[in-house]
Formats: structure tokens, C-alpha cells, sequence
């Protein structure tokens, strides 16, 4: 039971719709969502809250409560493959990627949650190119400062590549040099940044309240012949991490844009 945050500007049952509404378009709740029992001590709240967030939702006609059949959810969602041609992915080389890692492992320790081996999911054999159902190794871990957690890490990479390593050597060595380590060529990576709230299971392992702003990075690395062979999910607290970019104009002075160049990740 994760308390909802109760030093954010927004009532608590605002919080709990907005979680809620993330997680809708999200497929989380294809298959129903929980009963406001479940939902109460889910989010150790009352259930005038449960109830007025619910209430929110169905007007704005995402869910659909019914007596005896429980709340189902009328997000009409199309499958999302990636696109790793979108302009705005942010691309770039390696270069000095692995010595910044390097020196985060210094000054940060990891606690891996969990290493399996599995089935693809469509949309991990999507940005991997990978046949859907081929195996692939998921691991998920949180790291740490002297502060205490900053980020939960979920991977998945080819079992064929990630057959070299499993939860100890993760818990020793960044996976990026593990896959060098494996043989791979690093090439480019494919990077976007957004934001994201914190539902109870991350509210728990990153040591923040439900509802919490996060920090959202999803990472495609491929290697030097243009194979995609590690995608990353990351959800970073902003309070304990920030991302640097140096943006540097380009073109003449009517058709000019700013071109980055990624600079550090930084850990507070």
C-alpha cells in the first residue's frame, strides 16, 4: 500500500484519475479494471475517492461502469510498432557513452529486481526486429545513489547476445559494456524523452509518493551494422537526475535549427 502524494497541488482523487487515465491508454486495463475495493487499498485511499476519480473517467467516456459487470475500459487503442524512423527520435553515436557509465558505476550501485528469459512480446520483437515469439532476455533493476533510488531500468536484448550474462554480472557491470563484452560493435542509438507518473509499483521501488512526475527515457541501441539488439525502458526521479544537451545552430539564418549533441547524464 503506497500513500498518494499528498504534498502535490492536486486532490488526491485527481491524482488517482490521473494515473488511472495513463494506465487506460496504456492497455493496462483491457481486461477490466480492479473494483473499488482493490482500488482503496491500492492506493490507500478512500472510497469517496475511488469513486469521484471513477466518475471523472466515465465522463469523459473512458471506462464504463456497469452493476454486476463490473468497469471496463472504451479506450480504442491501435497497435503502436515503433518507428524508428520518427523525427523526433533523437539520434546519436556511442562515442563516450561507455566511459560516462563508467563513471556513474563509481558513484551509483544497482539492485537488480529480476532476470528472465522469454517469449517476445510484439512490441519487443518489433524494435528489436526479432520473429514475434523469438526469446529474449528481460531484466529490470533499480539504481541507487547515496541519496537512495534514482531509476527503474527494464532491457530486453536477444537471447543469442544476452546468453553471456544473467543477474550477477548485471549487478557488477553496466549492460552496455556486458554486450561489448559479448562481442557486440556498438553503433547508434535512438533515444526519446517524455514524462510519466508513478503508479504504485514504481512509487515503491523509486521511494516516491503514487502520482509523481518521472522522468520517461526509452533507448534503441543497434550496433555498427544497423542491427537493433537492446531496447530500453527508463523511468528516472527528476529531483535525483537530469539529462545535458548541447544545441548548436545549423544552417543559414532563414532555414536554421539547433542540432544537440548529448553532453552527460548527470545523478544528484
Amino acid at each position: 500500500m503506497t500513500p498518494m502524494n499528498s504534498v502535490m497541488p492536486l486532490p488526491k482523487y485527481h491524482q488517482v484519475y490521473l494515473v488511472l487515465r495513463e494506465q487506460l491508454h496504456e492497455g493496462k486495463f483491457d481486461q477490466g479494471l480492479p473494483g473499488e475495493l482493490a482500488l482503496m487499498k491500492h492506493y490507500a485511499v478512500a472510497r469517496v475517492t475511488v469513486r469521484r476519480a471513477l466518475a471523472q473517467l466515465a465522463q469523459e467516456g473512458l471506462i464504463s461502469r456497469e452493476p454486476g459487470r463490473g468497469t471496463r475500459s472504451l479506450v480504442q487503442r491501435s497497435p503502436q510498432p515503433v518507428d524508428v524512423g520518427h523525427p523526433h527520435v533523437q539520434q546519436a553515436r556511442l562515442t563516450g557513452l561507455l566511459e560516462n557509465l563508467v563513471n556513474m558505476g563509481l558513484n551509483t550501485s544497482v539492485k537488480v529486481l529480476s532476470v528472465q528469459r522469454m517469449s517476445a512480446p510484439l512490441d519487443v520483437a518489433t524494435a528489436l526486429e526479432l520473429p514475434c515469439g523469438e526469446w529474449v532476455q528481460k531484466a529490470q533493476r533499480v539504481r541507487h545513489n547515496k541519496e537512495g533510488p534514482i531509476s527503474h531500468i527494464t532491457t530486453w536484448v536477444p537471447e543469442r547476445i544476452a546468453n553471456g550474462f544473467g543477474r550477477k554480472e548485471l549487478a557488477q557491470k553496466p549492460i552496455l559494456m556486458l554486450l561489448e563484452e559479448s562481442g557486440v560493435k556498438l553503433g547508434r542509438a535512438e533515444q526519446s524523452i517524455s514524462a510519466k507518473l508513478a503508479d504504485v509499483s514504481m512509487a515503491q521501488h523509486l521511494d516516491i509518493a503514487v502520482g509523481s512526475a518521472l522522468l520517461a527515457v526509452s533507448r534503441l541501441i543497434f550496433d555498427v551494422d544497423d542491427k537493433p539488439i537492446q531496447w530500453l525502458h527508463g523511468l528516472y526521479r527528476p529531483d535525483r537526475y537530469e539529462y545535458q544537451m548541447q544545441l548548436s545552430p545549423v544552417g543559414s539564418i532563414d532555414a536554421k535549427v539547433w542540432v544537440s549533441k548529448e553532453l552527460s547524464a548527470n545523478f544528484h
